[in-house]
């Protein structure tokens, strides 16, 4: 497994992505919403690896939740950059990185895939991410 490290451009908000998939074969997502098209996203997740979360101030973490709220959109507070989504329902949490907040983000260099998921029902995202996210950690330490 390798470890991936980023975070916000502050440094309030640090991630750690585990994966044993290189950088390069990694798939990367370009989510079609709105939401992530106006922040230009580019989301990543192994569903065997790890996302840890570490966050400095939780009061500057902003918890977006938006159209079936099945997730939250990690944006810190202060510098305005969106670094994860991460599901909300009671089973184990699941989430995804977004590839612009590594460090490494250059070695992502796979072409991203459009994806819509307007289609999809709130059972049928809740399933799609709990298959295709990777569990998260979190901790107060960024």
């Amino acid at each position: 497994m390798t470890i991936y490290r980023g975070g916000c451009h502050c440094g309030n908000i640090r991630l750690a992505f585990e994966t044993a998939i290189a950088p390069t074969d990694i798939e990367i997502r370009a989510c079609q919403c709105s939401f992530c098209r106006r922040h230009n996203s580019l989301a990543a997740a192994d569903p065997d690896g790890m996302l840890t979360i570490g966050v400095r101030s939780e009061a500057l973490l902003s918890r977006y939740a938006f159209g079936l709220r099945t997730a939250e959109y990690l944006v810190c507070r202060d510098c305005g950059v969106y670094v994860a989504a991460a599901t909300t329902d009671s089973v184990e949490q699941r989430a995804i990185v977004i590839v612009n907040a590594l460090d490494a983000r250059n070695q992502f260099r796979r072409e991203p895939i459009p994806t819509v998921y307007d289609a999809e029902t709130r059972d049928e995202r809740i399933v799609r991410r709990r298959t295709r996210w990777m569990p998260v950690k979190w901790s107060s330490e960024p």
